[in-house]
């Protein structure tokens, strides 16, 4: 299936590991050029090898999101190198454990720093060049929001926000035909994922705990799936689709429980 991304300039934050990796692994295969956002410029660097090493076009920027003019830097810098921008992929974040206990108040506002705040700063510093190209606009969010996790109030509030925004967003974007959706994630392997596995002393059968509640195939979802998804919202293949969540993950958050 064409989905018609051959040259677009899309932005993806988080995009030198993870989640974010394998979408611009995607967008790369797709013949898109993404930008990689990321904290590590030598990971960054080791990504953009890869992809070339493909022979595919990618290039990247790398900023602390969370340091304030680093997300209109980003953007300045890559419409003075490519002209354009055709969508944002929000994706950087981590469960930061920030919870009532655990953090205070200065923890729980540096936790939506990291986890929401550049969300909106980098949308709004691209938003002008958006409204040129009737970009698209994915967030990348946690079921979280949904289900709560215990200990975690940052980031559940956090991806309660990037719902909120993805809604909010698709309406007020509208009359610019920017389309705006988000895609939760459940349960998916990830370096940071499997650096909270191995704080237990039995990670191994923590995952399996894990896996055995997840009801499609017992599995994590793998991070090409959610990549998979992503691409899609971007593409004029779902060109009539704007203001929803669309959950990968399994049949995680939904399925009735009674079933795993």
């Amino acid at each position: 299936m064409n989905l018609d991304l051959k040259d677009k300039v899309i932005l993806v934050s988080g995009g030198a590991k993870g989640i974010g990796a394998a979408i611009v692994k995607m967008l790369a295969a797709e013949q898109a050029f993404p930008i990689i956002i990321g904290r590590n410029q030598t990971d960054n660097e080791k990504l953009l090898k890869e992809i070339r090493l493909l022979n595919y076009n990618a290039d990247y920027q790398t900023a602390e999101l969370t340091q304030p003019g680093s997300c209109k830097i980003v953007v300045d810098d890559v419409l003075k190198k490519y002209g354009r921008i055709d969508g944002i992929v929000n994706n950087a974040g981590v469960n930061d454990s920030i919870g009532l206990e655990t953090g205070n108040d200065e923890d729980f506002i540096a936790s939506l720093h990291k986890n929401l705040v550049h969300y909106y700063s980098l949308v709004h510093h691209a938003l002008p060049a958006l409204k040129k190209s009737k970009g698209t606009i994915v967030n990348i969010g946690s079921k979280t929001a949904d289900t709560g996790q215990g200990g975690t109030s940052g980031y559940a509030a956090a991806n309660g926000g990037r719902n909120a925004l993805t809604r909010e967003w698709a309406v007020e974007l509208l009359p610019f035909e920017i389309r705006v959706n988000a895609v939760i994630v459940a349960e998916a392997m990830t370096p940071l994922y499997q650096k909270w596995l191995d704080t237990f002393d039995d990670p191994e059968g923590k995952l399996k705990m894990i896996t055995q509640k997840i009801p499609l195939e017992k599995r994590m979802t793998k991070t090409e799936e959610i990549a998979n998804m992503v691409v899609f919202l971007l593409s004029k293949r779902s060109s009539h689709t704007t203001g929803q969540l669309i959950y990968v993950d399994g049949g995680y958050v939904h399925l009735d429980r009674a079933i795993t």
